[in-house]
């Protein structure tokens, strides 16, 4: 069984930080488009950022472009997406999810985003920046 498992959500204050992590279990993170999305009640879900595993390409959405880091550890099979200078706006549930690379590096040019181009998603974890 796959399965994804975020942490290291929690309460920041803005400016501050805070490190996300995916866990991977059934899978290895060898050759996967691993993505973050976020979502807010009400509003549409974001893809945030990528890194196409294989060859460590990365995308991010122009909200956290500077901001935002994504890094992979194969030895750990684990993704992190490190958030640095959170705003209020950036408080949201932030989910972990896996395509598998065909053909192409998912994680490269003008792709967008998109949850359903994923093959296994997180449960999610909940980031809230407030003072």
């Amino acid at each position: 069984e796959v399965q994804l498992v975020e942490s290291g959500g929690g309460l920041v204050q803005p400016g501050g930080s805070l490190r996300l992590s995916c866990a991977a279990s059934g899978i290895t993170f060898d050759d996967f488009a691993v993505t973050w999305f976020r979502q807010v009640p009400g509003k549409e879900r974001e893809g945030v950022s990528c890194i196409s595993t294989g060859s460590g390409s990365t995308l991010y959405a122009d909200s956290v472009k500077g901001r935002f880091l994504i890094s992979s550890d194969s030895a750990k099979n684990t993704v992190y997406l490190q958030m640095n200078s959170l705003k209020p706006d950036d408080t949201a549930v932030y989910y972990c999810t896996a395509r598998v690379e065909v053909l192409n590096y998912y994680c490269e040019g003008n792709q967008v985003l998109r949850w359903s181009h994923m093959d296994y998603w997180g449960n999610g974890t909940l980031v809230t920046v407030s003072s």
